[in-house]
């Protein structure tokens, strides 16, 4: 992430009052922060993060906003309350019982009062909501002096405690004080963001719950990680490799890559572009330039005039010596082709359920999933296919390989056509590799937060992670996870193994519980009996064991939520305007290899005898 304010991405505003605001800082525009006005978005560019501003009206001579950075000794006086704090007096004749409410020192003075003479009636401020209004059009500083001259009107402003004024103050300065500060749109602030106003989009997810995924799913850069072959000499066995399911909108995604070192560009690279801008020559004017031609002379002949008979005026015939300016438009660039998804280690793998996934809230990181750009590390760290290319590849048509051409036929094309063509090419190289390396599996872990049914997604997915990989699945629910649990659990994994394999053995059929045993006969009316039982065993099986219980170790259920509290003197409390919600569970389990065969255990085993009388009394 960037230490300053570049253009063209998105920053978070955090105003007085509390409320978050993300923009787009684009240069030689406005940025409008509600109520509070406008300025322009040049005064932002280039400076640091976590900085605190002040908006100052237009002053003679100053056609624009100006912004004013708040010192760090500034905020900190505010807030200790040191700017409009008013003196405690001690009262002129002391009330009844006052040592009972006050706290009073030895000589008299009273160090804290108690608010029971305090009494709130709206007639104790005596400007009206027209008089405010009239200051704040006509107030030229960052409302300050509105603050100040609505606690002087105050008729009860002496009547009030330490604690009550502060919070007076601190109330007034969140209305009308026109501040902000600017900070960087990192993942923590994006999901603050969208969970005040459209936590259902996210599935309810929440700081810490994604947090306990990237832990449980052993998240983190895998650029340098080991790469093995599997027995098969194709398959891809670790890596880096995470297969994520995400119908959050992107925030899962954006969770795994920023652990994974992929979320944000780095500033080397928007360095060298920057340049690349700058170094780029100039298109020369012709006005003033000559524009060389060097096939001129192959146009005309000794005389100076073209084939067609036209005469071309010499360079002497021009007023001032100067040339014909050229039209011919300056040769373009070649365009070279970046390769997309094509990182080998260190990428994700999303399976979605459309034509494209939904990764709407991967634009607050300059990432357009629709239009990705090449210099962005997720242009070739995240990879995607749908759940048909997954499943059923043969019946995708983009896995087809299109029709091949020679040469010949190529260079006979338009180059329009010919584009397509190698778009098409090259869309197929890239689906075609994406499944096949998909299918391969060795991923190194597994990341599941959907509204699907998990027990469909997990049957299908958890055979592609590697063995001693994590499984997470979230879900803003626990009776989802709590069905996974149980048939992930101990006792379904020994019912699982217990179960017969239906064969013949001794001319006896040997039955898995659902038919009744017997002698099959020979010939055709055997092998109807045994299609039979194959398809009631199956359909048995598919209802008792919908996901095999042997690919997972230790699945486990777990639940985290941070309360926001009030921590004061005697005053310790949750903060009573925390948002509800969901409360989001986490289903973690690790992917095992099953061994091949049956187990069993051989050896001498002695059983002891068991004494079944004392060798002698105990006395009494």
């Amino acid at each position: 992430m960037h230490s300053y304010i570049r253009p063209n991405t998105h920053i978070a505003l955090r105003l007085s009052s509390g409320i978050l605001k993300v923009v787009e800082i684009a240069p030689n525009t406005n940025i409008n922060i509600g109520k509070f006005g406008t300025f322009p978005a040049n005064l932002l560019l280039g400076r640091p993060y976590y900085l605190t501003y002040e908006l100052s009206d237009k002053e003679d001579g100053v056609s624009k906003t100006q912004l004013r950075v708040v010192p760090a000794a500034e905020l900190h006086a505010e807030a200790l309350g040191e700017d409009y704090g008013a003196a405690v007096e001690a009262r002129e004749e002391p009330t009844e019982g006052g040592v009972e409410f006050d706290i009073v020192a030895e000589n008299g003075d009273v160090i804290m009062r108690s608010n029971r003479l305090t009494v709130d009636d709206p007639s104790r401020q005596t400007l009206s909501m027209e008089e405010i209004e009239e200051l704040k059009k006509a107030g030229t500083g960052s409302g300050k002096e509105i603050i100040a001259k609505i606690m002087e009107a105050h008729k009860a402003i002496d009547e009030k405690t330490t604690f009550s004024l502060a919070k007076y103050t601190l109330r007034k300065s969140k209305k009308y004080l026109r501040r902000f500060t600017v900070f960087p749109l990192d993942l923590g602030t994006l999901l603050e963001y969208v969970s005040e106003r459209e936590a259902w989009k996210v599935m309810d997810l929440r700081e810490e719950s994604l947090g306990l995924i990237n832990s449980w799913a052993n998240v983190h850069f895998g650029g340098a990680s080991r790469v093995m072959t599997a027995d098969d000499g194709i398959s891809q066995v670790g890596g880096g490799r995470w297969l994520v399911v995400d119908d959050t909108g992107g925030l899962v995604v954006a969770g795994l890559a920023e652990k994974m070192g992929i979320l944000y560009p780095t500033e080397a690279e928007d360095v060298s572009e920057d340049e690349e801008n700058v170094e780029e020559p100039a298109q020369p004017n012709p006005q003033t330039e000559d524009t060389p031609m060097p096939d001129a002379t192959a146009t005309k002949d000794s005389h100076g005039t073209h084939p067609d008979g036209t005469s071309n005026p010499s360079k002497e015939s021009q007023p001032n010596g100067s040339s014909t300016p050229s039209s011919v438009p300056p040769p373009r660039k070649p365009h070279v082709h970046i390769p997309q998804m094509d990182a080998p280690t260190n990428h994700l793998t999303i399976v979605h359920a459309n034509n494209q996934p939904n990764l709407a809230l991967l634009k607050y990181f300059s990432f357009d999933a629709g239009n990705p750009t090449p210099s962005h590390p997720l242009h070739k760290h995240l990879k995607s296919l749908s759940w048909l290319q997954l499943l059923h590849p043969e019946d995708d048509p983009t896995y087809a390989e299109p029709e091949h051409l020679p040469d010949e036929d190529l260079a006979k094309m338009k180059s329009s056509k010919r584009g397509t063509y190698y778009k098409k090419r090259r869309r197929w190289e890239r689906t075609s590799r994406i499944v096949d390396e998909t299918r391969r599996g060795g991923f190194d872990g597994l990341v599941v937060a959907t509204a699907m049914e998990a027990t469909s997604i997990l049957r299908e997915l958890v055979p592609l992670v590697k063995g001693g990989g994590k499984v997470v699945v979230y879900s803003p629910n626990v009776e989802p996870l709590v069905e996974l649990c149980d048939y992930y659990s101990k006792d379904r994994r020994a019912a699982f193994l217990a179960r017969q394999v239906p064969t013949n053995r001794n001319g006896a059929f040997v039955d898995r519980g659902v038919a009744t045993p017997g002698t099959p006969t020979n010939g055709i009316k055997a092998e109807e009996e045994d299609e039979e039982v194959e398809r009631m065993t199956s359909a048995q099986d598919e209802e008792d064991f919908p996901v095999n219980p042997m690919l997972l170790l230790a699945p486990s259920l777990q639940t985290a939520r941070a309360r926001h509290y009030q921590v004061l003197p005697g005053r310790t409390h949750p903060m009573m305007t925390s948002k509800g919600g969901a409360e989001g569970y986490l289903f973690t389990g690790t992917r095992v290899i099953p061994v091949e065969g049956k187990v069993e255990a051989r050896g001498s085993f002695r059983y002891k005898k068991r004494k079944t009388a004392p060798e002698s009394a105990v006395p009494a």
